[in-house]
């Protein structure tokens, strides 16, 4: 990660950005730059990150993760598009815009961090003890989708997340199941008997005010949504590979993806599981698992209810222990900011067109 930090400082200073400096915090590097040499025009705040997701499954790669590949004209590397790669062409158009007229149109800050995917703990404090240093008229995150290749799109909303392990405790120690079967309590039974609770076979989550402070999106959004060229039946082919699409019935597929909270487990683990035969009753198993928040719900108040309800659903012999690993509130941009209006001016191939993202 400090490799990583160290590139991206070398990187924005031979750009010809200033104030380059790695900020150490408790986990992984933050990394600021500026340029601040236009009097009376407009200051961009330029975010990215470094990090990546984990690379496993690393069978199911074509080619070595971080050896970047070209395929089909695409490029394929891990964080190729999450976040190095756009965080890179910020950089690169800096570069180009001095090379070519020797400065650049308004002041520019960089702030890029390496937490991005575990929660951004790091830059959340940095950010609000430092409101002055970091003070811009607006942010450019190209974290985010275009809808489809030679569509660039504007995401004025993202959804949230909680994201938690719940592990589960039934027996002091692993039984055997012929001696203590059928009397003594199963951690991962127990645990997916919980998670079966959670959320029905519709995809509503049961967790208590959960949907007090979601709100629809407002008619102009969805009117922008029904103008964009989706095929539900494309969508389940070509990107979702199911027999049929899943969730909470009376909402499009859009709606229920970019504007209806979810819960998702993303990984069990427990027991026995490697070759061959162990009849074995488990003490202990985890899940990996989140919530995905729209805007104005609060992942305090989130938490908190679902605490509730893990003391009130836990199955018989079953503890049931919750770790919140990270937590983000859900957002919407004011689509009627200026900076909206200058973006969506921008001529590239194809149209621009106000989307919210998950």
């Amino acid at each position: 990660m400090h490799k990583a930090a160290e590139y991206v400082a070398a990187k924005l200073r031979d750009a010809g950005m200033e104030n380059v400096e790695i900020i150490e915090t408790e986990r992984h590097p933050l990394v600021y730059a500026d340029w601040l040499h236009a009097p009376g025009k407009p200051t961009v705040l330029c975010y990215g990150h470094f990090d990546v997701q984990p690379v496993d499954p690393i069978e199911l790669w074509h080619s070595p993760p971080f050896e970047p590949t070209v395929r089909n004209g695409n490029l394929y590397a891990r964080g190729s598009a999450d976040d190095k790669g756009q965080m890179y062409v910020h950089i690169k158009a800096i570069e180009a815009l001095r090379a070519v007229n020797g400065t650049l149109p308004l002041n520019l800050k960089f702030l890029v961090e390496g937490e991005e995917e575990i929660g951004g703990v790091s830059i959340a404090k940095y950010v609000a003890e430092n409101p002055e240093k970091l003070k811009a008229d607006v942010a450019l995150v190209s974290d985010t989708n275009m809808y489809e290749p030679g569509m660039p799109t504007l995401d004025i909303g993202l959804r949230g997340l909680i994201y938690m392990e719940l592990e589960a405790q039934g027996p002091g120690r692993d039984l055997h199941s012929g001696v203590y079967g059928g009397a003594a309590p199963n951690a991962v039974f127990g645990l997916i008997e919980f998670l079966a609770k959670v959320k029905n076979s519709d995809g509503h989550i049961l967790v208590p005010g959960i949907y007090d402070d979601v709100e629809p999106p407002a008619a102009a959004e969805k009117a922008s949504w029904a103008k964009l060229p989706f095929s539900e039946e494309k969508f389940l082919k070509e990107e979702v590979g199911s027999g049929c699409l899943t969730g909470e019935p009376g909402f499009s597929v859009l709606e229920r993806t970019w504007a209806r909270p979810t819960f998702e487990v993303h990984g069990i683990g427990g027991g026995f599981t490697g070759p061959g035969s162990k009849t074995v009753i488990p003490a202990k198993a985890v899940a990996k698992c989140s919530f995905r928040l729209v805007p104005r719900q609060d992942p305090d108040k989130i938490i908190a209810s679902f605490r509730a309800f893990i003391q009130a659903n836990a199955p018989k012999g079953i503890q049931l222990e919750l770790r919140v690993l990270g937590a983000s509130p859900g957002l919407m941009v004011n689509p009627d900011h200026p900076a909206i209006s200058v973006a969506a001016k921008v001529r590239i191939e194809g149209k621009h067109r106000p989307s919210r993202s998950a």
